[in-house]
């Protein structure tokens, strides 16, 4: 794994400061880190006013078109009043700066808790959201922004999991799982027929969910890209089958307000949580100079997380040969 100078090194909270300030706020020095990974993210107090949240984006992850998608997706939802908390524009109606060699973008500082979805009614409500934003999403598709792929997700993490991290006693076992699991991907897709790709939140898990006054206010869009709808749904099911398929039923009741759902989509459920754990383990591995990933990962890469790996690969192929989820 490569020890080259990591992205944020000469990001400082003064330079986090001078950088909002560039943009007319007055800071207060109450500065507040986030948890963030991929990014920066910070809270930072503002001279008799609320907080503002600062975004830092992670320098050559996405193209400068590709984060104006994102921040246009954002537009589009709240001129429908929808809750998803989108970046402030200044006077010229600019959403993205730059200083100092970093491109950051300010939000409004959103209360909220985690979502409860043991309650089926949240997931209902959760339904209705995610249907209205289907609805615009497929209204015309992103122009820069990637789409989901098993390319990228699946063949691309493996190589580089096997050709950069994978310790060589792991090297058989894993490697040839890990073939069979993006096999078996590729065959679930070509079963599904023909699937349509939306614009996506891309990464809606309850950690980008905060709720406040019995409604969800949808953050981070920063993984938003092409997808098939149901991955906007499928992280927010959890428990057996039975329990999943009671949270399904909710989910889907809510969106077939606003939107059509197409039930050929479950069977991808379990090839999408397979290329997400591939792209995660990869993900890990790419960003491993960056000294937030050591101190928050201590186990990446132990004996202990390959056998871990392998055991679960070894539980999604058996998942993807198990009928899909089914509405009644």
């Amino acid at each position: 794994m490569s020890e080259t100078l990591h992205p944020f090194e000469n990001l400082s909270l003064d330079l986090v400061m001078d950088a909002v300030e560039s943009r007319g706020y007055r800071c207060d020095c109450r500065n507040l880190t986030l948890n963030s990974y991929e990014n920066r993210v910070y809270q930072v107090g503002i001279e008799e006013d609320v907080p503002i949240i600062a975004k830092f984006y992670r320098p050559q992850r996405w193209s400068l078109e590709q984060i104006r998608e994102e921040h246009d997706f954002c537009f589009e939802l709240t001129e429908q009043e929808l809750p998803v908390v989108a970046p402030l524009k200044d006077e010229s109606g600019e959403s993205l700066y730059e200083f100092k060699g970093y491109h950051f973008a300010l939000y409004p500082r959103q209360g909220g808790h985690a979502p409860e979805f043991d309650n089926l009614d949240n997931l209902l409500i959760m339904g209705r959201l995610l249907g209205r934003i289907h609805a615009a999403g497929e209204v015309r598709p992103f122009a820069h922004r990637p789409r989901l792929d098993i390319e990228t997700f699946g063949h691309q993490s493996v190589d580089f999991i096997l050709q950069e991290i994978l310790p060589p006693e792991y090297r058989s076992n894993y490697g040839q799982l890990a073939q069979e699991l993006v096999q078996a991907v590729e065959e679930t897709f070509a079963a599904a027929g023909e699937i349509r790709y939306i614009r996506t939140h891309g990464d809606c898990h309850p950690g980008n969910i905060l709720w406040r006054n019995n409604n969800p206010h949808l953050v981070d869009l920063d993984d938003a890209r092409m997808a098939p709808a149901v991955q906007d749904l499928w992280m927010m099911l959890s428990g057996d089958r039975f329990r999943q398929t009671s949270q399904l039923m909710e989910i889907v009741e809510g969106y077939r307000e606003f939107f059509d759902f197409h039930p050929r989509e479950l069977r991808l459920i379990e090839a999408l949580r397979s290329l997400r754990m591939l792209h995660h383990c990869a993900w890990l591995g790419r960003r491993w100079n960056d000294p937030t990933f050591p101190h928050h990962f201590p186990w990446y890469a132990t004996p202990r997380y390959w056998d871990e790996q392998i055991l679960q690969i070894r539980e999604q192929l058996a998942a993807l040969a198990e009928p899909p989820l089914q509405l009644p």
